[in-house]
């Protein structure tokens, strides 16, 4: 029988429940046991699929094709689990679920009720989760804020099932904050103590507090918080401001966290001692890393809100760690280089990375990036919108099919470069109709994509896009230099593209999106490939100036570059 941990939060929204949860998850793992993780979120929406990315960041897909919380991203790159839709809830999925039933008369005409019918649909929800995987333990995350009026039935179902599974069988846990006050010089606990408050006035007494600050917290601060909260000492956990994210598990490493976790559920027999030996040198390589650095510029049109591409970011890290490298990453607004000084803002970066995303605007300025990275040699990568874009540019600059666009921009454009999904045409729900999750990809022989996926024939990457590539004008981007490097299976989509390296030395566009896929021990291939070529086009860049013993070189042969096809 499966343990079970729930993870609250209060105070305020963005405390960082998601990287708890993963970071305990990560610690169990440590030990030898097995872990599974679920979201609950008390939005109505169905899926964040179709949230804008600026109120709810990144949407994470997952193998089976769900659009699920960017939490999710986390639980994956933290552990090993692995997740699908049944890894994430929300109250509108809950509901439809129910109604449905109700509709198909399972409930055989009894009135339909929060509790007992919402709360068990969401008891059943986990319980399914820990029969198919078969875990040692279960971590539940609740999104939203304890107090919040949508969050109630989440919090009922998970009361309900501390007491069904026992005591020593399930474990809470109360992400809080301990805001430090500047004027007066200390940090404040009385948010804490009514956030506490709270979630005992609907019956739950959390076992463990990781209190989020921006400075330590003072053997004094936590007895206070222990007596007033009714927790031992040894489990207030300070959860302090860090450098990196993945220094979260050594930070409640240190203080013990997972001993409590283990010893509670009694799973000291089970789980004896941690091995964080791999997560150390990652940390430290993240931290320190001796191989240099590489500058990359990432345009892209939700850049306000890094959280838009909180997978994209996080793979760049990754591909650095494996390349021994920090990655210096800026984000640059799309529609910002419309100026006419864009390729002033493009000529520092060693390389330029267009991510994706929905609707016309921002496309002209992801366009001349592209179209300065494939002239100037800088190595470039395009995900999904960032690929469709770089056949756009090839088509119009190259091919001279001046009027190339993008149904999505244009529904009337005579040169369609880009199109509807054929499976798509009619549909007009937004709701789940893209093509979504894993898919498999062929690629070509000696191609630079082959290359770097270690010479696959056939891969396998998440999607999330409505568009794809327009077949019939295949031969005439071949023919002008574009290389094909990526199909599916049967032929019909067109998954990566590729300038010859004799052209350029790295230039990589693919429709699906490989950051999902990406962990901090395991970079994907396509980031660690980018990013170390980024760095060879620093010393490449490096070296022309001191060879020439001018600093304007580079930049003028840039400029010479861009000034005309």
């Amino acid at each position: 029988m499966p343990k079970y941990i729930f993870v609250t939060g209060g105070v305020v929204s963005s405390l960082g429940k998601g990287l708890a949860a993963s970071s305990i998850g990560c610690l169990l793992e440590s030990r030898g046991l097995r872990v599974a993780l679920i979201k609950l979120d008390p939005y109505i929406n169905v899926d964040p699929g179709t949230m804008s990315p600026f109120q709810h960041g990144e949407v994470f897909v997952t193998d089976d094709g769900a659009e699920t919380d960017l939490d999710l991203g986390h639980y994956e790159r933290f552990t090993h689990a692995h997740l699908s839709q049944a890894n994430n809830w929300t109250t509108g999925r809950i509901y439809l679920s129910v109604i449905e039933k109700e509709r198909r008369g399972d409930y055989l005409g009894k009135t339909i009720q929060v509790i007992p019918h919402i709360t068990n649909e969401i008891k059943d929800a986990v319980r399914k989760v820990a029969e198919n995987d078969k875990p040692d333990v279960i971590i539940v995350e609740i999104g939203g804020t304890v107090g919040d009026i949508e969050s109630l039935p989440f919090l009922e179902a998970i009361r309900q099932m501390g007491n069904e599974e026992g005591a020593g069988n399930a474990l809470f846990i109360h992400v809080t904050l301990v805001p430090y006050i500047a004027a007066a010089g200390e940090l404040k606990t009385k948010p804490t103590q009514h956030s506490v408050r709270d979630l005992r006035e609907i019956g739950i007494a959390p076992d463990i507090l990781l209190c989020r600050s921006e400075k330590p917290l003072s053997r004094e601060l936590r007895g206070k918080i222990a007596l007033f909260c009714n927790v031992k000492e040894s489990a207030v956990i300070s959860a302090q401001d860090v450098d990196t994210i993945y220094g979260v598990p050594l930070a409640f490493h240190e203080q013990a966290l997972d001993n409590l976790i283990v010893s509670q559920l009694g799973l000291e027999a089970q789980a004896p001692q941690s091995d964080l030996a791999e997560w150390r040198n990652l940390v430290s390589t993240i931290r320190e890393p001796s191989g240099g650095e590489a500058s990359i510029a990432i345009v892209g049109k939700y850049v306000e809100l890094e959280d838009s591409y909180k997978s994209l970011r996080e793979a760049l890290t990754h591909g650095g760690v494996a390349n021994n490298l920090r990655v210096d990453v800026k984000w640059i607004e799309s529609d910002e280089l419309m100026d006419d000084d864009y390729e002033d803002r493009l000529r520092d970066f060693d390389a330029i990375l267009v991510p994706g995303g929905f609707g016309k605007r921002g496309v002209a300025g992801m366009i001349r990036a592209i179209h300065y990275a494939r002239k100037t040699r800088t190595p470039f990568f395009g995900i999904c919108l960032g690929m469709q874009t770089a056949c756009i540019e090839y088509a119009r600059n190259v091919c001279e099919l001046k009027d190339a666009d993008s149904t999505e921009f244009d529904l009337e454009t005579p040169q369609p470069i880009i199109f509807k999904l054929r499976d798509l045409v009619g549909v007009e729900e937004l709701g789940g109709t893209m093509r979504l999750g894993a898919w498999p990809c062929r690629l070509t022989g000696g191609s630079l994509t082959q290359d770097v996926y270690g010479g696959a024939d056939e891969i396998s990457e998440r999607h999330r896009h409505r568009y794809e590539f327009n077949p019939e004008f295949r031969l005439r981007l071949e023919k002008e230099g574009l290389v094909f490097s990526g199909v599916s299976p049967d032929g019909k989509f067109v998954e990566m593209i590729e300038l010859s390296r004799d052209v350029h030395p790295w230039f990589i566009g693919c429709q699906f999106h490989p950051e999902y896929k990406s962990k901090p021990l395991n970079a994907h291939p396509l980031f660690a490939s980018f990013v170390r070529a980024a760095y060879e086009n620093r010393l490449h860049s490096e070296t022309s100036i001191e060879k020439n013993g001018e600093v304007d070189l580079v930049v003028h042969e840039r400029l010479t570059a861009t000034s005309g096809d």
